[in-house]
Parts: structure tokens; C-alpha cells; sequence
């Protein structure tokens, strides 16, 4: 089915402060988190109830990372366990791909979403 994404707009109810990383997120998909979580808050589009995708988002970023970093170590170059983890770190780009549009995380998705305490009105950009 074709069409267009619905926009992402503000929310009242969105989270205001960084809450801290999950525990059983790994060193990547905390590093992940502190990273874009600036930008979550700054947007004010995010409210408790999209956290398991924001998560989600996080940990598919992290394990992407993680299974690149394994398929590199020079022990695997060119094996099948290289190979691998090369698909796994693909899959994990894939999904960390789809959530970060539906999160407002990408070029895109960002420009379709009005900043908190915006008016919508960008016409003073022209000035």
C-alpha cells in the first residue's frame, strides 16, 4: 500500500529529561542512547510510550555495531563466521534503519517534524 507517512508533530505529553540508559543495554547501544537522546528531548515528539521503540532503536544500532566489530577482527577475515556476522550487522542496520524513520531520526523524518515551541511558521528563515 502506497502513501504518505502521517507527519510527526509535538507533543505535550512527550518526555522532557534524558531518562538513563536501559542496564542490559550493551556499551554500543548506550553510547547510541546518550547520543541521540539530545535531539528526542529538543524535538519534544517522543511520549513513555514509544520508549520500547526508542529502545528497540538503541539496542538493533548497538548489535549492529558489535557484529561489525566481530566480522572485522583480523582472526576472521574472509571465514564463514566473518560472513556471519556481516549479515547479522546488516539485518541490525536494517531495523535500526526503519525505527530511526519512524522515530524521526533520519534527514527525512526530521524535516517532517516541527520543533518544540515552534509556531510552524518559517518564514522568518527567509529574512
Amino acid at each position: 500500500m502506497k502513501g504518505t507517512k502521517p507527519q510527526l508533530v509535538v507533543d505535550n505529553s512527550a518526555i522532557s529529561m534524558i531518562p538513563p540508559p536501559p542496564e542490559y543495554f550493551s556499551e554500543y547501544a548506550r553510547a547510541e542512547w546518550r547520543r541521540i537522546m539530545p535531539g528526542i528531548i529538543e524535538r519534544g515528539v517522543v511520549v513513555d510510550a514509544d520508549m520500547g521503540s526508542l529502545e528497540n532503536y538503541c539496542m538493533a544500532q548497538g548489535n549492529a555495531r558489535e557484529f561489525q566489530a566481530e566480522a572485522s577482527k583480523p582472526h576472521r577475515r574472509g571465514t564463514d563466521t566473518a560472513a556471519k556476522y556481516y549479515r547479522l550487522a546488516n539485518q541490525a542496520m536494517q531495523t535500526a534503519r526503519q525505527l530511526a524513520a519512524e522515530l524521526g531520526l533520519t534527514p527525512i523524518s526530521r524535516a517532517r517534524t516541527p520543533m518544540k515551541g515552534g509556531n510552524g511558521d518559517d518564514d522568518s528563515l527567509l529574512d
